[in-house]
């Protein structure tokens, strides 16, 4: 029996990533390739998903799928978003994408069947089905990455609301102030994002160079513009105190936010991605 593929698109603020799977038997997904490339270097929004369509053949390309066994791309990306019509509306970390006809763009290239999801929509559909939640009816996803995302499956269906914007909880305040998350000081996001991680790191090194103290891995106030999540947790996970405290933090108000979802939702299972996963 032949195999059938699927390609996987994610528009991020920070990178794009195409991906080729394989439908397996049991309905699982193996995947076999994956490329990414900085957001910043594509150009327009249209001249980005024009390169992600491209990369996703090349990978059919090399691993000798023909085309008529491709059934279908999803393509994942930040709200807001109309996942009925396919466009893409002015996401918070990918300015210039506004009214983006992104099903348009890539069907007309790809000449398949294209469906847009909140990526955090997808990532929780994704777990459900494929992942750490499986066999339940009830959970959250959460995925850290240059903002903070939430997915919803209650009672056993995908929640998305009215317009695709339901679990965005990265709007809750945690505290009246705090590193700014959704334009908001002191919010879920803020304090526990990878732009979050990295707001908190440039308070506490600042703290500690104005007291003359060294801090190996920004040693100077010039490099604090150019700390992210990688490089605290890179300097974490080798034991530096300062680092280790950034994380404490973080932490401690992601706790927080957990305890408003649990309260609020009574799910079943939360899945946690991305940065929280790699650290």
């Amino acid at each position: 029996m032949e195999k059938n593929f699927l390609l996987g698109l994610d528009v991020g603020g920070t990178k794009c990533a195409c991906i080729l799977g394989a439908a397996v038997s049991g309905g699982g997904i193996e995947i076999l390739d994956k490329v990414k490339f900085p957001t910043a270097e594509a150009g327009t929004p249209r001249q980005c998903l024009e390169r992600m369509a491209e990369l996703g053949l090349e990978l059919c390309s090399r691993h000798g799928v023909a085309h008529e066994r491709l059934r279908g791309c999803g393509v994942s990306c930040g709200g807001p978003l109309d996942s009925r019509r396919g466009v893409i509306q002015s996401p918070p970390n990918l300015p210039g994408w506004d009214e983006v006809p992104a099903v348009d763009i890539l069907g007309g290239r790809l000449g398949i069947p294209v469906r847009l999801q909140n990526d955090a929509n997808a990532g929780a559909v994704a777990e459900w089905k494929f992942g750490a939640g499986r066999g339940v009816r009830n959970m959250v996803f959460l995925t850290f990455g240059t903002g903070l995302g939430a997915g919803l499956i209650l009672d056993g269906r995908l929640y998305s609301g009215i317009g695709d914007s339901a679990g965005e909880c990265g709007h809750i305040r945690l505290a009246p102030f705090g590193p700014v998350g959704f334009g908001k000081a002191g919010s879920f996001e803020g304090f526990c994002s990878g732009g979050g991680i990295a707001q908190l790191a440039a308070v506490r090194v600042r703290e500690q160079l104005q007291l003359g103290n060294r801090v190996a891995w920004c040693p100077s106030p010039e490099a604090i513009p150019g700390l992210n999540a990688k490089i605290v947790g890179d300097a974490a996970g080798a034991g530096d105190p300062l680092a280790l405290a950034v994380y404490a933090e973080c932490g401690a108000y992601l706790g927080r936010g957990l305890a408003v979802l649990i309260d609020l939702l009574n799910p079943e299972l939360i899945v946690i991605g991305s940065v929280f996963a790699r650290s």
